[in-house]
């Protein structure tokens, strides 16, 4: 028999080989919202390596949706070609399913990439107006962003289902709404961003109302044999901030609109967090979704070697393994995670075949 990591997972009507996630990582590397090259090589090799989904990074709905300039967008006819051009390459010659992330970075947005420095964009750089639930700024020198008002909650709506109707369309197998990371959707969950004082802020329930509004238009127009599901992050790890208690309350309002699943994360809002970091540091909330719904979760963070991949799975805590550095450092992690845990080789891309170590002559 196959250790756990290595048995098969359904999702609606979508067969995983396997639990191993790559998970969305950003790169930085995109034109004017479109993939590139960069992106053909990023993703398409993760599709050789036998993970059973690869996640492409966040791709946001517009261009003010963007962290930087040089961020993967699907808004328009233009960015649609250019990560079709993708989706078709790994189609032809990878194995693995393949998933989108779909966002907006809400106050967090017009940046410089992290790589050079991450700072928030000047006027005469090209900066562009923020947007969030309360004009309160991520921190210090940052850009104090525009509270959206019933039309740019309605606008910014509509972009979401826009880019899933534009993902449907690419033929994604299954989408992932982030509303994790400190992004403009989480950003409606936490008290410490959202102030407002209408329908969409104050209590759990009322800052919960837009991202769940935002869900049910996505499911709407989401293929219904088609897994859709959320990146959510448990806690804020700032006092006065989310909570995990009000984390499973939003699994539950998700469940009961039809979402497929959970990434469970955590932080990014504050930077006060103060987040314990340390090998599988957010399994626990992932448990905590997984004991109080019956939705399937995936569990994040810092999980690199296979032995605690397939005790998480093992021991049912999560169903799926999403792993994003461990991937970067060994984009044939689930060949050699097989091979360690003495499982069924996972299959390999038809060019690779010859690889194998059974195929290896002394």
């Amino acid at each position: 028999m196959n250790p756990p990591l290595f048995t098969p997972f359904e999702l609606r009507t979508l067969t995983l080989p396997n639990r191993i996630v790559v998970s969305p990582m950003c790169q930085y590397m995109a034109e004017n919202g479109c993939a590139t090259d960069w992106h053909l090589m990023h993703v398409g090799q993760f599709t050789m390596g036998a993970a059973g989904l690869v996640i492409i990074e966040a791709t946001h709905v517009s261009p003010e949706g963007r962290i930087s300039p040089r961020c993967l967008g699907l808004y328009d006819d233009a960015s649609e070609a250019a990560l079709g051009r993708v989706v078709d390459f790994c189609r032809r010659h990878g194995v693995a399913r393949l998933g989108i992330q779909i966002a907006h970075a809400g106050r967090k947005a017009s940046t410089h990439p992290p790589g050079a420095g991450g700072r928030p964009l000047a006027p005469e750089e090209g900066a562009w107006t923020t947007l969030a639930p309360s004009a309160v700024a991520f921190a210090q020198g940052w850009h104090t962003p525009q509270a959206l008002d019933h039309e740019g909650l309605t606008r910014v709506k509509q972009q979401v289902v826009d880019t899933a109707k534009r993902a449907a369309r690419l033929g994604f197998d299954l989408a992932e709404l982030h509303v994790g990371h400190g992004y403009l959707l989480h950003e409606f969950l936490s008290p410490i961003s959202n102030r407002r004082t209408d329908a969409y802020g104050g209590s759990t329930g009322n800052r919960m109302r837009f991202p769940l509004e935002v869900f049910e238009a996505a499911r709407a127009v989401w293929p219904t044999d088609r897994p859709l599901g959320v990146r959510v992050s448990a806690t804020d790890w700032v006092e006065g901030g989310w909570t995990p208690a009000e984390t499973l309350e939003f699994a539950r309002a998700l469940e009961a609109r039809g979402c497929d699943f959970l990434d469970v994360t955590s932080g990014q809002l504050d930077p006060r967090q103060q987040i314990p970091f340390a090998p599988g540091y957010n399994v626990g909330f992932a448990e905590q979704v997984k004991n109080a719904t019956r939705m399937p979760v995936m569990a994040v963070g810092m999980i690199t070697t296979a032995k605690l991949a397939n005790e998480i799975v093992q021991s049912g805590r999560a169903d799926l393994i999403a792993i994003a550095r461990g991937m970067m450092d060994d984009p044939r992690w689930a060949w050699h995670a097989a091979r360690e845990l003495g499982a069924e080789a996972p299959p390999y891309a038809p060019q690779y075949d010859r690889c194998h170590p059974s195929s290896w002559k002394p």
